[in-house]
């Protein structure tokens, strides 16, 4: 890290939000009117999101990152195996009062863009645009992607309670972290064999993506050395299927997606004619999607120039022009 990143890093200011019974932590940077709210994926927290908060405050914004329940810095729920979606959804709701922010852009990544989206349409007053990386809108109901993938399939493993906790539990956090970030960067599907386990499709020696540095990785791993997997197992894998009651998904503000042209997501059943027939428009109809050539599923740790310039070019010219 440069001198002048470590600088604008220790500027990001820490606080803690009392939000129904649990403290949860928010990363925040910047000051006025026209505020950018982070919502991070999994195996990230708040700090996935440095290059993207640093560079939006210098250009004007105040960016936020929060811990979700259960990630980070925040406190776990009480029970981890009853967290849904839906309390991710009331906990923003709840970090937007306390602060009192009224109108805000979301920027989310990976499954963030569920929350990210489901906010919207629950509290549409309340959005001024929305903007994911790696995953596009998902009209709500249940998962089919199973019923086309072998029994190794990483969300399939991960659902099953226990399967997932004595696969990571080999292991240290650190380790963990640093195998899903290896294997969600390549371009295919992480898929174990019927006698393998997840963390198994890792050798050892297989060296982090470039752009992820061991002090990342130390990071991360502290991190969840502290809060454990337990709720970043349920949610999201363990909560797919949850009923969020929306009869109308079709989300009314100016969004833009992006994707890593190498991203594993387009190998998920019907996602690339999903995304690339427009289909997805049918229920974002001021979507804009751009792809980038190189971009694996972390386009932001990964290029975080061109991603930045990305989000600055849509909040200018699509919500606050």
């Amino acid at each position: 890290m440069t001198l002048s990143s470590e600088k604008s890093m220790n500027q990001i200011q820490h606080k803690f939000v009392q939000v129904q019974g649990l403290k949860l932590h928010v990363a925040e940077i910047g000051a006025g009117p026209k505020v950018v709210v982070f919502l991070h994926g999994f195996p990230e927290i708040w700090y996935s999101w440095r290059h993207q908060m640093i560079c939006l405050a210098n250009a004007g914004f105040r960016a936020i990152a929060p811990d979700y329940r259960g990630y980070g810095l925040s406190d776990p729920p009480p029970v981890p195996e009853k967290t849904m979606f839906g309390d991710l959804i009331s906990d923003l709701l709840a970090i937007l009062d306390f602060l009192e922010i009224n109108k805000v852009v979301l920027v989310a990544k990976d499954f963030g863009a569920k929350p990210a989206y489901l906010f919207a349409l629950l509290h549409p007053e309340r959005v001024l645009g929305v903007v994911t990386l790696g995953v596009p809108f998902i009209p709500p109901g249940p998962s089919q992607y199973q019923k086309y993938l072998p029994e190794g399939f990483y969300i399939s493993r991960w659902q099953k309670p226990g399967r997932a906790e004595a696969d990571f539990g080999r292991l240290d956090a650190k380790t963990v972290v640093r195998n899903i970030y290896i294997l969600f960067s390549r371009s295919e599907i992480p898929i174990a064999a019927e006698n393998q386990e997840i963390m198994d499709l890792v050798d050892l020696s297989t060296p982090l993506p470039p752009w992820f540095t061991e002090e990342d990785l130390a990071t991360y791993g502290a991190l969840y050395e502290k809060s454990g997997f337990q709720t970043a197992l349920q949610v999201p894998y363990r909560s797919l299927d949850e009923d969020i009651n929306i009869t109308e998904p079709v989300v009314e503000v100016p969004a833009l997606l992006i994707m890593g042209d190498k991203d594993y997501v387009f190998k998920f059943p019907g996602m690339e004619a999903y995304i690339k027939s427009g289909k997805v428009k049918e229920f974002v109809p001021g979507l804009d999607i751009i792809y980038l050539p190189e971009g694996s599923h972390f386009v932001q740790e990964q290029s975080p120039d061109e991603v930045n310039q990305l989000i600055l070019t849509f909040l200018n010219a699509r919500i606050w022009s």
